[in-house]
């Protein structure tokens, strides 16, 4: 092969391994959103009403001397107003309120 031949292989080549690389970003993409429908499928949200009694996680960068033998969960509140993206307002038992909102992650049926 004489030089010009190669450069000119090389080029072909070189186009080649930019349809391979979208070949494979397209195959990822399917197989992501392939995983994440298996996934949401067996994922249930979870509905609070207001006057449901619940407990809040707490925070693990509170310290405690306690340590691992330390509650998880601290409570019961009483959900006051619970909005569709998961967001709770909870007040305490004496009616006091939270002052901020609590993902529905952090919170567990009493």
């Amino acid at each position: 092969m004489t030089e010009e031949e190669k450069a000119n292989h090389r080029l072909a080549h070189l186009d080649f391994i930019d349809e391979k690389r979208l070949a494979a970003a397209h195959h990822m993409q399917c197989y992501q959103q392939r995983m994440s429908r298996a996934f949401n499928k067996k994922v249930k949200p979870i509905r609070y009403k207001p006057g449901d009694l619940i407990l809040k996680r707490i925070l693990p960068n509170v310290k405690d001397p306690r340590g691992k033998f330390a509650p998880n969960y601290e409570g019961p509140f009483v959900v006051k107003h619970a909005f569709s993206g998961g967001a709770t307002i909870l007040a305490r038992m004496d009616g006091g309120e939270l002052p901020q909102a609590i993902n529905a992650d952090a919170l567990r049926r009493y």
